[in-house]
């Protein structure tokens, strides 16, 4: 029911900055950004509930990586400044059927049913 397409990946130099956007089709609760790099796992970047009054962050993002969204026009947003190389990889978008979670639970993969394509961000230095 859930399609989502992520844009904005661009290559930058390091303390740049870039906005991703997802654009999301159907209904969506609780969402969240991944990024996957190169020989690494997946991670959770951001998280953001229904209605945008929780969001969490891995600690490697806080303070420089905003998550907001805008339920009416069913975007969601990633706001990353001061760019460092570490920060390149995949960016995927990601949907999860609920309405909120806790910080424990926030970046398991298992809990987010739909997810986009990705967007490359490559941070050079």
């Amino acid at each position: 029911q859930v399609q989502l397409v992520e844009s904005g990946g661009d290559s930058v130099q390091s303390g740049g900055s870039l906005k991703l956007s997802c654009t999301a089709s159907g209904r969506t609760s609780s969402m969240s950004w991944f990024r996957q790099a190169p020989g690494k796992e997946r991670e959770g970047v951001a998280f953001i509930d229904t209605t945008g009054a929780n969001t969490y962050y891995t600690d490697s993002v806080k303070g420089r990586f905003t998550i907001s969204r805008d339920n009416a026009e069913k975007m969601l947003y990633l706001q990353m400044n001061s760019l460092k190389v570490d920060d390149t990889a995949m960016y995927m978008c990601a949907a999860s059927p609920y309405v909120s979670m806790s910080f424990d639970y926030w970046n398991r993969t298992e809990f987010y049913y739909f997810w986009g394509q990705g967007t490359q961000v490559t941070v050079s230095s």
